[in-house]
């Protein structure tokens, strides 16, 4: 059997004491209150079991609100059939009636000690009570132990005057049922499940609500084999203990406590009103047409009791769900959407947040409220501008039930698809773009829905229906060239994905500019710029110049985007990283979440390349769980080979099948970087495979530059490490060739670099030392500064010159350590080893420090900011704090304030 919680067992404990002293002849009144489900009936039983085994008579009656109308049915069911008191009868006359019931217990109480123990006394009809009231005054001196249960219980409705409400104190003695301990509680269930979680276990204590009566149904509906959880909602429970006794707790409260009790359930169906705890009781009250004082009073009783508990908004809400999805049990969904509109009428009143009040009318179905629709839409726009795009999905999607017009539903429908189309596993988004698309609307309206269609269309692989319906509504826009130029050039951006339609679109496109500049604008100058640098037809110089020019002109709001995504790509390529950061910055912030573009994943990846050309590896990214043919994966595959984890990389890459994959640039760009991956795991053969097949694609999709992937020296590698050197000269001078049209120093240098160490000899090493010269006077290049010195350093080894040759490699040591590339620092180290010569000491100190990490960390020592440091030396922000990341490792130091000390100590070598 269960053992009493401490709550329960000291009440048992002091009627036994009394029942004890009862026989001796001190009568006396014990009224034991509690609140619904606190366990008073299980006292009183206990309580009648022990007063039975000390030899008292036990006479007992459990009132019922049925036995209201019977006067003194609840003493006759005390007193029950006495043959020699055949003659008692209840008639009009109360006062002779309640004596010769009197007598009736007069004559037990002679006969033997008793008890007399009334259950629910609060339910009791008036005449009982009076009776009851009346005996307690007179048993002082017989051997009677009167125990009365009440009910005392913060309602609603004002309680009727206690039972003990006209007795002197000194005649009765009174015990208030505590809820029960979260400890009590918590050992009753292990007792019941030994092996339950401490996280189920808790669940339980919660659900429960400090209510013994709670936790036992509970206790009856689970089963840990059908719950490893406890459940959220009541239709998982069987056989349905728990809701039956909430409802009976509810029903004990009355119907005024129930409505309130049910209000606060709705309320809580959308969690998060955004409204001050203290606005709370009048919404609640208002809901529940009750007075705002006693329902301010029920929420502090019923967090005192358990039932509610203080949140982290320091409002009461319900310990579990369960318990909340219990007290709605029973309410009509019409009735409950009915609650929500009005929870939302008046948090509305009350000036609550936007999003509270959508949340609200996510429950409520269409409302015809003028002001229903633009709250749901600033919902929305709050829900995106913190990066909460289900959120704003679903509150676009519940604007959708509204009464819409036809302009109105469009933009809308716009707005769903192009977050939709985000969303994982959604299906929706094309559908809903599609509808948009045919709806009629402002030629504006028409046209992003149509670019934002086409977007979806083609990261679907769909590229060529895309690019049909721009070209579909682009008839229809007849006197608007702005309109039709937007949804050219979202033609050309897009058919990047297809290698067929990409010639066919910028064909066209050219044709359109020598015939008709105008109409062509400036984003679609700027991608015509674009291709001819990547066709290998334009120089960096020439290129950022035109593209500076187009900056500079007046563009059309809907392609500007375009032109400054296309600007930022260029940069990149030309090496102008600052200014490529810069303009991505300034895409990224022109975008519009609900807004499908095609720029936008253009300009993500443009960020991901921009980083990549940086080469900072001194913080490297985790290995990924698994890789795509997308541009990101393929830079993360090569940022793992230069990290040292060309491991990691090859398990990624070996279960990849590209056959299938959708033929796209950065399924090339992939390609490249599978052939990296595994040039550095020793399969040149394999390697050469994905470079040349890169190649092919690239050069069928007129991508004819190394700036955009230098497969070609790639390439020549591959054939080096295969022992085919004259393949290898054709392919780094073609490389070369054309890395001189483009002429930056990346491009060139990594050419001039493959090119001498495959043509050997003097010739070579005067090629590998122009490479050397033209990288370190260049600017930014990465790793390739490393790796012609590398190379130079190889060829001076086999020229013979070992003093020059341990110069370059400890030098490219330091290019390598700086930018945290673990695979060139290891294999600069093999190199030396293998000549002989010791490892590069990895300097640390001051004196390790470049120039340019020395000027910036001086002014960061005096004070200033990384914003004006930058503005200082004319450099990007981002640029700074790469210095002093750098700087802050070669010191060993984490903190600004450490940076003095620092550079004023000698240089140190570990």
């Amino acid at each position: 059997m269960t053992q009493p919680s401490p709550e329960l067992a000291a009440a048992i404990d002091l009627l036994a004491e009394e029942a004890a002293r009862t026989p001796a002849g001190g009568g006396r009144l014990v009224l034991l209150r509690g609140a619904t489900g606190t366990g008073r009936t299980t006292v009183l039983e206990a309580a009648a079991e022990q007063a039975a085994a000390l030899g008292l008579k036990v006479l007992r009656a459990r009132c019922s609100p049925g036995d209201t109308a019977i006067s003194f049915s609840t003493v006759l069911q005390l007193l029950g059939p006495v043959p020699e008191f055949a003659d008692l009868a209840v008639d009009g006359d109360e006062r002779g009636t309640a004596a010769r019931l009197w007598r009736v217990l007069r004559a037990y109480a002679a006969d033997s000690p008793l008890l007399v123990a009334v259950d629910d006394v609060h339910l009791a009809d008036a005449p009982s009570r009076r009776w009851l009231v009346e005996s307690a005054r007179h048993i002082d001196r017989l051997p009677i132990l009167l125990v009365v249960g009440e009910r005392s219980q913060y309602d609603l409705e004002p309680p009727a005057p206690g039972f003990a409400h006209t007795l002197p104190p000194a005649l009765v003695r009174t015990h208030t049922l505590a809820p029960l301990a979260r400890a009590a509680a918590a050992a009753r269930v292990r007792a019941r499940f030994p092996a339950a979680s401490g996280s189920w276990t808790d669940a339980c204590v919660r659900a429960a609500a400090g209510s013994p009566l709670l936790l036992g149904a509970l206790l009856d509906d689970l089963d840990e084999s059908r719950h490893p959880d406890v459940p959220e909602t009541t239709a998982a429970l069987y056989p349905g203990a728990y809701p039956a006794a909430v409802q009976w707790w509810l029903d004990s409260a009355g119907p005024a406590t129930t409505e309130v009790a049910r209000a606060l359930a709705v309320l809580e169906e959308e969690p998060g009103t955004g409204l001050p705890e203290n606005e709370i009781t009048p919404l609640l009250a208002e809901l529940a047409d009750a007075d705002p004082i006693r329902v301010a009073g029920w929420l502090t009783a019923m967090t005192n009791l358990g039932l509610l508990t203080l949140g982290a908004d320091g409002r009461p809400h319900f310990p579990h769900p369960l318990l909340r999805d219990a007290i709605l049990t029973g309410v009509p969904a019409a009735r409950r959407r009915t609650a929500h509109r009005a929870i939302a009428e008046a948090m509305l009143h009350q000036d609550a947040p936007a999003e509270a009040v959508a949340r609200q009318l996510l429950a409520t179905g269409p409302v015809d409220a003028p002001w229903a629709l633009p709250l749901l839409q600033d919902a929305a726009a709050v829900a995106l501008y913190e990066d909460r795009a289900e959120d704003a999905v679903g509150y676009l999607r519940r604007a959708l039930e509204e009464p819409l017009s036809d302009d109105h539903r469009q933009r809308l429908l716009t707005e769903l698809g192009s977050l939709e189309y985000a969303a994982p596993r959604s299906s929706a988004a094309i559908p809903r773009l599609a509808e948009a698309v045919r709806l009629p609307a402002a030629p504006q309206d028409r046209v992003r829905a149509a670019v934002a269609l086409g977007t979806a269309l083609t990261g679907r692989g769909r590229t060529r229906k895309a690019v049909e319906l721009l070209r579909s509504v682009d008839v229809e826009l007849h006197g608007r060239p702005d309109l039709v130029r937007t949804l050219h050039t979202a033609s050309v951006l897009l058919s990047d994905q297809d290698q067929e339609i990409r010639q066919e679109v910028y064909r066209r496109l050219s044709e359109t500019a020598d015939r008709s500049p105008e109409l062509v604008g400036t984003a679609g100058q700027a991608l015509l710029v674009r291709h001819a640098a990547s066709a290998g037809l334009a120089s960096a110089r020439d290129a950022m110049r035109q593209l500076r020019a187009l900056l500079a002109e007046p563009t059309d709001p809907l392609t500007e985007p375009i032109l400054v995504g296309t600007a930022a790509a260029v940069a990149q390529w030309a090496d102008e990283l600052d200014e490529a950061d810069r303009l991505v910055d300034r895409g990224l912030a022109g975008q519009r979440p609900d807004l499908l573009h095609p720029m936008h994943q253009a300009l993500l990846n443009s960020r991901t390349d921009i980083a990549a050309a940086r080469a900072d590896y001194t913080r490297p990214a985790a290995v990924p769980d698994t890789v795509t043919p997308t541009n990101a994966d393929a830079q993360a595959l090569i940022e793992l080979v230069e990290t040292g984890r060309g491991a990691a990389a090859a398990g990624l890459v070996a279960g990849i099948d590209l056959r299938e994959a959708p033929d796209s640039w950065e399924l090339n760009r992939f390609l490249y970087a599978r052939g990296v991956v595994r040039a550095a795991a020793g399969d040149p053969a394999a390697a050469l495979d994905d470079f040349l097949e890169c190649g092919r694609r690239q050069t069928a999709r007129e991508v004819i530059s190394p700036v955009v992937t230098p497969w070609r020296t790639a390439a020549a590698e591959c054939r080096l490490a295969l022992d085919r050197p004259l393949e290898a000269i054709a392919l780094a001078e073609e490389e070369l060739r054309l890395a001189r049209v483009w002429d930056t120093p990346r491009t060139v240098g990594r050419a001039l670099r493959v090119l001498g160490t495959a043509t050997g000899g003097r010739r070579g090493l005067e090629l590998t030392e122009d490479a050397v010269r033209l990288l370190r006077d260049g600017g930014p290049a990465g790793t390739e500064p490393a790796l012609a010195l590398i190379a130079l350093g190889r060829q001076l080894t086999a020229a013979g010159e070992a003093a020059r040759a341990r110069d370059c490699l400890r030098e490219a040591a330091e290019h390598a350590e700086r930018q945290g590339a673990v695979r060139l620092s290891e294999l600069t180290e093999v190199i030396l080893r293998k000549g002989g010569a010791r490892s590069p000491r990895r300097r640390t100190g001051a004196a390790s420090l470049t120039g340019s990490e020395r000027r910036i960390a001086e002014l960061a020592a005096e004070g200033r900011t990384n914003v004006e440091i930058a503005a200082l030396l004319h450099l990007a922000r981002r640029t700074v704090e790469t210095h002093l990341t750098h700087t802050y490792r070669k010191l060993g130091i984490r903190r600004r304030t450490d940076l003095r000390p620092a550079l004023d100590q000698p240089t140190s070598h570990p």
